[in-house]
């Protein structure tokens, strides 16, 4: 409103100093002509303003959303519900966005309320998005979606009905590519016995959540870049079937770490891959990789203190660049958005303890991995998709 109103006082400024110059005043016209040119000088404002508002409706620019973010899980995961909150609480910040946050529960017997939970917001019809996320939420929301096709739906995380609702925009991450660059790192700090809690063997272990094709794409990307480093390299695989208790990643940490000498362990199972961080602690033997977010960041200080890095799998900054396109007038709505390191869908955290520990030939490595990796030297696998059996025979060749 503020560029309609300052167009409107332009006009009228204009008028006004046409009056004062040498042409006769408006005031010795004759009463219809000041009427005309009263009457024309509206219609030109309003036909500046219609289009101004045209631009704004197409382009999103300006727009206030009001959005609801569904969590099929709680907040405090320290993982990807956390990162996606932090993105909404950006644009919240900004003035962009009033944000509404729903926490629904993990558990099974939750399961119920996210049916009826995205059921009852859409049918609200206040909303211009409603976000949710993983693999858990598609079924339920293309049902929805279809009941209600003029409500906006973003999916993080998940591609199961990619491009089948006109209305959902799906959005997925390369987490191969961030599993290679923790890879190459792992497999790096791993055979650096002059760090503490580094024996002789070069055996890593990963704790995923359900064996899934997007787990196992972290999972590729990482056997696949510490092989890069060291072919003979052992991977210790666990899925813990379950992204909110941790009792049982940590007690497949405690057996990987006593059992078969793993050093470093990364977690890739929401709140429940924590448990592994817990079993390096307790032990006193092996590091932690975090995941999705910064986990030195959010973890306790003696948590946070054995955490070497996290693989970041930015769901905040996604639907940050969501609204950004949406505001452009670029909507991805019935379509799979799929981010990478090149977009900043993916990364490595590269400071505190990766600096403080990392050495000179190990920091150089996962650079030149990132390096090859945008230019096309290096093409990591995926799990997305495959039928080839891959990534099982990777875990064969990699079990210790």
């Amino acid at each position: 409103m503020k560029k309609f109103t300052a167009l409107a006082m332009g006009l009228i400024m204009a008028a006004s100093l046409s009056a004062c110059g040498g042409q006769p005043a408006v005031t010795d016209a004759p009463a219809d002509t000041a009427e005309q040119t009263q009457t024309e000088t509206a219609e030109t404002t309003e036909a500046a303003t219609d289009s101004a508002e045209e631009k704004a409706e197409a382009t999103g620019e300006g727009k206030v959303y009001n959005i609801v973010y569904l969590v099929n899980g709680n907040l405090g995961d320290k993982s990807f519900f956390d990162s996606a909150q932090s993105g909404l609480d950006q644009l919240k910040a900004e003035g962009r966005a009033n944000v509404t946050t729903i926490e629904m529960g993990g558990a099974e017997e939750d399961q119920p309320r996210w049916a009826s939970t995205l059921d009852d917001v859409s049918a609200e019809g206040t909303y211009d998005l409603i976000i949710c996320g993983t693999y858990q939420m598609p079924d339920y929301l293309k049902e929805t979606a279809a009941n209600y096709p003029d409500q906006k739906y973003a999916i993080f995380d998940d591609d199961t009905y990619s491009g089948q609702s006109p209305n959902v925009v799906n959005l997925t991450y390369r987490q191969n590519e961030m599993g290679y660059l923790i890879g190459v790192f792992a497999a790096n700090m791993t055979a650096d016995t002059s760090i503490d809690k580094m024996n002789d063997q070069s055996n890593i272990g990963f704790v995923g959540g359900v064996d899934s094709p997007v787990i196992n794409d972290f999972l590729i990307g990482f056997i696949e870049g510490a092989q890069s480093v060291n072919p003979d390299v052992k991977v210790d695989v666990r899925y813990t079937n379950d992204y909110v208790d941790t009792a049982i990643a940590k007690e497949y940490g405690l057996s990987m770490i006593n059992d078969n000498n793993c050093d470093i362990i990364w977690g890739v199972a929401g709140n429940a891959g924590n448990g592994a961080a817990e079993a390096a602690l307790e032990t006193g033997k092996a590091w932690f990789i975090g995941v999705d977010s910064d986990q030195e960041l959010t973890f306790s200080p003696d948590l946070a203190a054995l955490t070497l890095t996290s693989g970041l799998k930015n769901v905040g900054n996604s639907l940050v660049w969501l609204i950004d396109e949406w505001d452009a007038g670029r909507t991805h709505w019935g379509t799979e958005v799929n981010l990478g390191i090149a977009e900043g869908g993916v990364g490595i955290v590269t400071d505190k303890n990766f600096d403080k520990y990392a050495n000179d030939e190990t920091k150089a490595a996962v650079e030149k991995a990132q390096a090859d990796i945008l230019s096309g030297a290096i093409k990591v696998d995926s799990a997305i998709g495959d039928t080839s059996g891959k990534v099982d025979e990777l875990k064969k060749a990699v079990q210790p």
